[in-house]
């Protein structure tokens, strides 16, 4: 029954190596590649109406790409829309919807390309829609009166909403209502009922649409439901006619099963691949009928299948074209059977079965990418480069297009592009991006040095050596400084370096060298690996039985490498071990006092290391106590008759005799003892000896007023503790030994304060504990002082010298004298602020912002405490550029010990600094030195700090910048480039011009008309170019052009056809008003007879009944507050017991609010309610109270 399992750690991690394996290395990111899309919003993005649109956008390349998007197709300007930005290094956009902007104005289709010197990538295609949650349609319900036993359907027909609604059904109390075999909720929203009975008379059958993503709930008008039983209606009947006519209704007719849904013999149903596959069938018939599903010609698939909603609903998970086929439902009662057959498609929206996959080739190498990819029907392949069709893109001789492959041959640095694949069909569409990049490169190895791997013996053992390099580098193993290259069947080598040993052994010790070259040149890596010891259970749990009350003791002993650090687990039955103080856990065993039958299970012993897992488990199984006088295990009686003999001073003879074993041998014996003139009352452990020895010689210490017990122990348990022993004090006695971590540190500058840890009672031996504190200064010919003291733990020695070292020692006696000789340990007397500042300060500038400080330090004795460094303070006085001062707060850098030179990093390029050193000891800092100017070189500028382009004519544009904020020395010159860009987003040639640094406008000539341009602007000092400002500007068009398109505006049949648009809108918004006016009115005082009000109001949270309405929409005459209460009577008070199922548990009840028209407002996920607009007559409904979100 004793199960055992060990798991290693290196094993787990095998799976991590071998995903890595399979995947490309990727390219440093301090190396030029081309932009690569690591976040994007999904293809179908439904966003919440009433919240910022955030449409994500993220890439990396080198250098870091730059954003642009498309919309349903044209470039979008951001720019021109106040509305829209985008992140800061980033291409995601947010859409502010915050300020009456409405988040239809932005349905679309959204694309992202992110570009740079080496390529363009691009997103899918992300189409931007917002949730709608629209109002139900108003409609006057007729009462259902149905006979008892026939079948009914109350149809639901939320209204269309997206995503759509999830439907549920329940009462004006808020309570779901109940469904069964005979009574359930269609996938289509509908309740049917395969027959009615009396007991399904009610007045508020209410369904419910929940849209999740407005979170609103909407609620459809209540339905009547009236069942004439036969007795009732025979009753009826009687009692309009004569004695002598003959009457009576037909009892309740048994009936075969008939389809509600789905109606006919055959219907089809396509689905597509991964989806959830669900198909309904519900029957009317009595007795209620029974449904079975079976597919024709074949099995239902195994743990995919599950039966939902009574059996009705059929629902198979990830389904795949092998579930295409004919799905028949049997619908069976007493009198009969019907059945439907729904013939199942699986169609398949594209998916990869290789997708393309980033390339790094070198110069005059060759190489594929490959995009394969399945789907129902077929899907075809189409491939762009940088986000235009390959057909039209520019030509490169090295590549050659073979439809789902693009082979490259003798790439060259111009090669490196970014390639997407699309494949689609009418279900959908896959585009991945995979970029070529033609680089050359050394090798590099990525592995960090002399990394340590540590692996159990008899375990695989994975060495890391990840690399990079172009051409792809060889990778060769080798053990040791100078060993041999690693081969044979012994190791493996994979393709992404790392190096295998299938079975690591002890003497696999030792350092690996992992060497990668190329025609470019070689480097290498050394690396750590450790075999250790496997952990072992050398004693494991045994199976036990054990009878109630009794005890039960599992072991477990293990066996480790020294360097590992174990934890040991135990659980019961696979789970945590009960929270019961009954249960001791030791350090190798776990014992369970006064066993239950709840303890009855398995226990299990995990033990866990860094690098391994074992365990091992055991049977407890309890019974109970036989009923026949058989043998009896227990915990053996305590031991009697305790006595003492033999009394020395430091030893006594102890023996007892032993109480009734129980039919379970006593292995040993347990001795404890009380000083009850130091601790009464407290028994500590003393010692113990087997079971077959009665008596004992014990070791005794002086001053203590000793009484025994002995507690017997067999298999079973422990018994009782015996009755103690007679009292012996045993003589008092030198003390043995000293107070131990004892200290000398000053508090001040004249004073020693000496500490020590006080003797616990037992240990001073004997009355009159004191203590002799001593002390002398060190490398003085001086006499010990002493001083005797009492009760503490501390002595200050005051008037000494600041900070000199003393000799202590602390020495225990009592009345009899005192104990040996302490050791001396060493303290300082107390320490005050340095007296001197290091001298010879110099600064060495290394760039325009970094220096090196170089400082003497200062002598020891001048420090007057434990040197603890050196603080540098430094701070800017001026900028050399502008000559202006202004304040700036200290900078401080700490330089710990005896360190005599330390970096400035962070400073400002053409400034000046001033600089001064401290020492620093445990009390403070001592004086600053002389402070010391330097200056810092110039660097390249930041960026203009704008660039505007204004007076756009047909061939010339005016540019207008302002100076670098930060010029960070002389300007010498502004460098202005600038290029065309056509429609296509793609770039003409480049055209720089050099400006000088005095001016701060340009008007720009010969342009090209109706053309935009994209400006690239910096600064530069004579140290290099700093960071570029871009901005976009268009030429206006020709003027012949622009008067074509001004002419329209000034034609006769324009303004007529204008006019009489603006005369239609007019006459249909007073149609409207008119419709409105009309409709909003109906005879409530009828309705309020007839059946419980439609309207629900708020639940006040103490007791379930309802609070006041507020009208949402107090100036409609068909919105008016209803009374309290009117929807639930008195009897019918909900409260929060009354069902697990209510409204009424949840909170926020009394902030929800009922339309008239069903719509249900308030939050019910947390979020802050917002005002309902005006008049209420947006097609989008306000939030639900936070009770609704329970039900799905």
């Amino acid at each position: 029954m004793m199960k055992m399992k060990s798991i290693s750690a290196s094993k787990a991690s095998l799976v991590f190596f071998l995903c890595q394996m399979i995947s490309a290395l990727d390219v440093p990111l301090d190396l030029s590649q081309p932009p690569t899309i690591t976040q994007q919003s999904p293809k179908d993005y439904i966003v919440d109406p009433r919240e910022n649109i955030v449409i994500q956008c993220e890439a990396k390349g080198k250098p870091p790409p730059s954003f642009s998007w498309t919309r349903n197709g044209t470039h979008f300007d951001i720019d021109k829309d106040a509305q829209v930005t985008m992140k800061p290094n980033s291409g995601t956009l947010v859409v502010n919807i915050m300020n009456g902007v409405k988040a239809e104005a932005y349905e679309g289709v959204y694309q992202c390309t992110a570009r740079n010197e080496r390529g363009a990538a691009i997103s899918n295609n992300i189409v931007i829609r917002p949730s709608r949650s629209p109002l139900w349609t108003k409609e006057k319900l007729e009462p259902n009166h149905v006979r008892e036993g026939d079948s009914l359907v109350l149809n639901c027909r939320p209204p269309v909403g997206l995503p759509p609604p999830i439907i549920f059904w329940m009462d004006n109390a808020f309570q779901r209502l109940p469904q069964s075999e005979r009574v359930s909720q269609g996938l289509n929203g509908d309740l049917y009922f395969s027959n009615v009975q009396p007991e399904d008379t009610r007045e508020d059958y209410i369904c419910y649409a929940r849209f999740n993503h407005t979170q609103t709930i909407q609620q459809k008008q209540p339905i009547s439901v009236k069942v004439f039983s036969m007795d009732s209606l025979n009753d009826t009947i009687a009692a309009n006619l004569s004695d002598t006519d003959i009457y009576g209704a037909k009892p309740v007719t048994e009936r075969p099963p008939v389809l509600l849904t789905p109606t006919g013999s055959t219907s089809n149903k396509v689905e597509l691949r991964g989806n959830v596959l669900l198909l309904e069938c519900i029957a009317a018939g009595l007795p209620t009928p029974v449904i079975r599903w079976i597919k024709e010609g074949g099995e239902l698939p195994a743990n995919r299948t599950f039966f939902e909603n009574f059996k009705k609903t059929l629902k198979i998970v990830d389904v795949s074209e092998a579930d295409t086929g004919n799905y028949k439902c049997i619908a069976r009662n007493a009198l009969g059977s019907t059945h439907h057959v729904i013939s199942v498609t699986v169609k398949a929206a594209p998916y990869w079965i290789t997708a393309p996959r980033n390339l790094v080739l070198s110069p005059g190498e060759d190489g594929t990418l490959i995009c394969r990819a399945n789907g129902n029907p077929k899907p075809s392949i189409s491939w762009l480069t940088n986000g235009v069709p390959i057909a039209i893109a520019p030509e490169d001789p090295s590549r050659k297009v073979d439809g789902d492959t693009i082979i490259f041959s003798a790439v060259q640095e111009r090669s490196s592009a970014v390639y997407q694949c699309n494949a689609s069909n009418e279900y959908g569409y896959l585009l991945a991006n995979a970029f070529v990049n033609v680089l050359a490169e050394p090798p590099r190895i990525l592995t960090p040095t002399n990394k340590l791997y540590q692996v159990i013996a008899d375990s695989p053992a994975l060495i890391d050596c990840a690399y990079f390099g172009s051409p792809k580098p060889e990778i060769e193993w080798f053990k040791g400084v100078k060993g041999s290259i690693l081969r044979g069947n012994e190791y493996v080598f994979h393709d992404n370096g790392t190096l295998e040993i299938p079975v690591a052994q002890k003497d696999s010790t030792g350092t690996y060298t992992c060497v990668a070259r190329n025609k470019l040149g070689k480097t290498q890596n050394e690396v750590q690996l450790e075999v250790k010891d496997p952990t072992v259970i050398i004693k494991q749990p045994e199976y036990k039985v054990i009878q109630r009350s009794a005890q039960a003791s599992f072991e477990c002993v293990i066996k480790h490498d020294p360097t590992l650090m174990p934890t040991v687990i135990w659980l019961k039955d696979n789970n945590e071990l009960p929270d019961d103080e009954r249960f001791l856990v030791g350090k190798d065993n776990l014992t369970i006092m006064n066993v239950t039958d709840k303890d009855d299970g398995t226990y299990t012993c995990i033990v866990n290391t860094t690098l391994d897992s074992v365990s091992a488990s055991a049977v407890l199984t309890v019974v109970a106590a036989p009923p026949t006088p058989a043998i009896i295990y227990a915990r053996p009686n305590p031991p009697l008759d305790l006595e003492l003999t033999g009394q020395l001073e430091r030893s006594i003879e102890l023996s007892w005799v032993p109480g009734e074993e129980n039919n379970s041998p006593i292995t040993n014996f347990v001795i404890e003892y009380e000083d009850g003139l130091h601790e009464p009352g407290v028994w500590h452990y003393q010692t113990e000896v087997p079971g077959s020895q009665t008596t004992v010689q014990l070791k005794l210490s002086p001053y203590v007023n000793y009484s025994f017990r002995v507690i017997a122990v067999n298999e079973i348990g422990r018994s009782q503790p015996s009755e103690p022993s007679e009292q012996y004090l045993t003589k008092s006695a030198n003390p043995d030994e000293n107070p131990s971590n004892v200290q000398g540190i000053g508090s001040e500058p004249d004073n020693l304060v000496i500490t020590w840890e006080s003797l616990k009672g037992f240990q001073s031996n004997g009355p009159g504990l004191q203590y002799k504190v001593s002390w002398r200064q060190k490398d003085v010919d001086d006499e010990w002082t002493s001083v005797v003291v009492a009760n503490v733990s501390k002595y200050i020695v005051s008037g000494t010298p600041t900070f000199v070292p003393y000799e202590i020692k602390v020495q225990a006696l009592n009345d009899l004298g005192y104990a040996p000789e302490p050791s001396e340990v060493i303290g300082h007397s107390g320490e005050d602020l340095p007296m001197v500042a290091p001298g010879n300060v110099q600064v060495h500038v290394i760039n325009s912002t970094l220096a090196k400080v170089h400082w003497d330090p200062v002598p020891l004795k001048s420090v007057r405490g434990h040197l603890q460094g050196y603080k540098v303070y430094y701070w800017k006085v001026q900028s050399l550029s502008r000559r202006s001062k202004r304040h700036v707060e200290k900078k401080i850098l700490t330089f710990r010990g005896n360190k005599t030179f330390g970096m400035l990093p962070g400073l400002e390029p053409y400034s000046s600094y001033k600089l001064n050193v401290r020492v620093v000891n445990g009390k403070g800092e001592g004086p600053a030195s002389p402070d010391k100017v330097f200056k810092t070189p110039e660097g390249v500028p930041s960026s203009p700090s704008f660039l505007k382009i204004t007076n756009p004519t047909l061939d010339s544009l005016t540019l207008e910048w302002g100076s670098p904020t930060h010029p960070n020395g002389v300007l010498t010159s502004y460098i202005l480039k600038f290029q065309p860009i056509n429609n296509t987003h793609e770039l003409g040639p480049l055209v720089e011009i050099i400006i000088p640094a005095n001016e701060s406008s340009l008007i720009l000539k010969n342009l090209n008309y109706s053309t935009r341009y994209k400006f690239y602007f910096n600064a530069q000092t004579s140290v290099g170019s700093g960071s570029q400002i871009t901005e976009e500007a268009v030429t206006i068009m020709d003027e012949a052009m622009a008067s074509r398109q001004v002419d329209i505006a000034t034609q006769g049949w324009f303004i007529g056809l204008m006019c009489a648009v603006a005369l239609l809108i007019l006459i249909l918004l007073i149609v409207c008003f008119i419709r409105r006016n009309k409709g909003g009115k109906y005879p409530v005082k009828e309705k309020e007879d007839a059946h419980a009000d439609p309207e629900i109001q708020p639940m006040k949270e103490d007791d379930g009944t309802f609070g006041e309405y507020r009208s949402l929409e107090s100036d409609a005459e068909d919105h008016k507050p209803l009374k309290k209460g009117s929807r639930t009577p008195s009897d019918r008070t909900v409260k929060k017991e009354d069902s697990d199922d209510s409204l009424v548990d949840y909170g926020e009840g009394v902030n929800g609010q009922f339309n008239e028209d069903g719509s249900f407002i308030g939050q019910y996920s947390g979020k802050k309610e917002k005002e309902p607009a005006e008049g209420n007559e947006s097609s989008e409904a306000p939030s639900p109270v936070n009770a609704m979100n329970s039900f799905v």
